[in-house]
């Protein structure tokens, strides 16, 4: 039997294998060593953000875009019964009058969404409520903070990877989100596997420890392949799902081809897979005085990775395409999360940090050697134009898979690197659409294939009769134009007036039947980073 301690070698940083002493901890509870104070957990729902669930809800006269890749359809009147999907019915044709006989029977809530869009609630496929190195810090964002810019922006499940504030924790947060305790996506969580096992039955005893805890699934960054193999082995009797991100620590005996054939579910950002088309090295071209924990080393090195692969159609190129795509692989790019490193001065003046990112986070972003991501140290021109660069090969790669069927979620990793929660997200779903998805491919990237993802596309995903109720609402195109689900908006010339307005930002995000008003969450954002900044002030 596993007792509850184990003895091992773990990783403290989210995204990076760094060695500390060895010490007895609770499976799951590697990374919250160092965290100085936990952050509140996220306060009840409450009546004035939230409605419902109602016996009938019928939203009336919305244009559907069910995530399927079906084109747009409308006007649509949708009930809703419980957190069901119960009815979907054509009522008109664009530009004529509603057919009122034969719609819907009314319900005892109505949403008029005659002129808006509707869409399935948005799945991030990669995200994280928080991480230990903020505990270094003291000054972690709450977890009211983090969900209200989630669901203010349609994000309505969020697949949280690596627990970085624990098991215990984020699986108690996950199930006040599953009960509608909070307002909350809901979480499914994958724990971070540690690196530092050395027999096989560590491995099996962890895996199974984490899922009587709850868990959902388990993300690794590495280790000894003896030990990750039978961890995945025991992963998949134990019914849990996997990520990977490949570190380079383990890469050049773990890459995402190795991983994928022990049967992992997915690789997260792109690590382990030029290292896997490789065809003319082994390992990457490090310079010389390269050191993996000065992270502009790590990164900046990272951005010429890419261009060290097999070229774009080759043999190798498309063995290892064809190779994944027979495994049912997904990737989750998370493009948005490397961003700034082709054009730091965009990332960090992009339009939603002054009202919506904390002092807080704010100081986390800038350059500092001990923080995660933090690492523009002395970024150079030369490192953008090569991560523009490796941009290019690396969504080649992602474009192609997607158009020979493979499967490619929409993830945001935000929190880091100047990528905020809600805001990073939908920088997701743009670049996305600049790899070379249409508008619609991308939108099943957030939506179908990250349910697929989690294994939960019976329940979520596509706005179908039958599934839960997971929806957003906006009263802007976003097939036509993505940047209407920023919070913030889209800015456009009124030519009746002269003047520039803001338009779009999601007005309502259901989940489970429950309508969710985003306009306010973002305004709860608001107040809050502006009482944070008066503080401050203070002091």
């Amino acid at each position: 039997m596993f007792s509850k301690l184990i003895k091992s070698t773990v990783a403290v940083c989210v995204l990076s294998a760094l060695p500390v002493l060895a010490q007895d901890i609770e499976p799951g509870e590697e990374r919250t060593a160092s965290i100085k104070k936990f952050p509140v957990t996220a306060s009840p729902r409450e009546e004035r953000l939230s409605q419902g669930p109602y016996k009938r809800l019928v939203i009336r006269g919305a244009t559907l875009v069910d995530g399927t890749g079906a084109p747009p359809i409308g006007p649509m009147d949708i009930v809703i019964e419980g957190n069901r999907i119960s009815e979907i019915r054509s009522v008109s044709n664009p530009g004529v009058p509603i057919r009122e006989q034969g719609r819907p029977a009314p319900g005892d809530y109505e949403i008029d969404a005659h002129g808006s869009y509707v869409l399935p609630g948005f799945v991030d496929a990669h995200s994280h409520i928080g991480n230990a190195l903020w505990g270094l810090t003291g000054d972690m964002p709450s977890m009211d903070y983090i969900f209200k810019l989630w669901m203010s922006h349609g994000i309505t499940t969020s697949r949280e990877v690596a627990c970085g504030l624990g098991a215990n924790y984020t699986i108690s947060e996950k199930r006040r989100s599953d009960r509608n305790e909070i307002s909350a996506p809901r979480l499914i969580v994958h724990c971070a596997f540690p690196t530092g096992f050395s027999e096989e039955k560590q491995a099996r005893d962890w895996v199974k420890a984490i899922k009587r805890k709850g868990a959902d699934g388990i993300k690794f960054f590495g280790g000894h392949p003896r030990i990750l193999e039978a961890a995945f082995d025991e992963a998949k009797k134990q019914g849990l799902r996997t990520a990977f991100h490949h570190a380079q620590l383990s890469v050049s005996r773990v890459n995402v081809l190795t991983s994928a054939r022990w049967g992992l579910n997915s690789m997260e950002h792109w690590y382990g897979l030029p290292e896997a088309l490789f065809d003319d090295r082994t390992v990457q071209d490090y310079p010389y005085g390269y050191n993996y924990n000065n992270e502009q080393d790590r990164f900046g090195e990272a951005g010429r990775l890419w261009r060290q692969a097999a070229k774009p159609g080759s043999e190798k190129w498309n063995a290892v395409m064809e190779e994944l795509l027979s495994l049912d692989f997904t990737l989750d790019p998370t493009f948005t999360i490397y961003e700034a490193n082709r054009d730091v001065m965009r990332a960090r003046n992009a339009d939603w940090h002054t009202e919506y990112t904390l002092p807080s986070v704010w100081r986390f972003f800038q350059p500092n050697r001990v923080l995660h991501g933090s690492y523009h140290f002395d970024w150079t021109t030369k490192d953008e134009i090569d991560w523009k660069k490796n941009f290019e090969l690396w969504m080649t790669f992602v474009n192609e898979y997607k158009n020979r069927g493979g499967r490619v979620t929409a993830g945001s990793d935000s929190g880091f690197i100047f990528k905020l929660y809600g805001f990073g997200y939908i920088r997701e779903l743009e670049l996305l659409q600049e790899a070379g998805f249409h508008p619609l491919e991308v939108i099943k990237s957030a939506t179908l294939n990250g349910a697929e993802l989690i294994g939960r596309e019976a329940d979520l995903g596509s706005v179908e009769v039958g599934k839960l109720a997971d929806l957003v609402i906006l009263d802007e195109n976003p097939v036509r134009n993505l940047k209407v689900l920023y919070g913030t908006g889209h800015m456009r010339l009124n030519d009746d007036t002269n003047q520039v307005e803001r338009v779009g930002g999601v007005k309502y995000t259901i989940k489970d039947g429950i309508i969710y008003d985003a306009a306010q969450m973002r305004a709860d954002v608001r107040a809050m980073v502006q009482a944070a900044k008066e503080a401050e002030a203070r002091q």
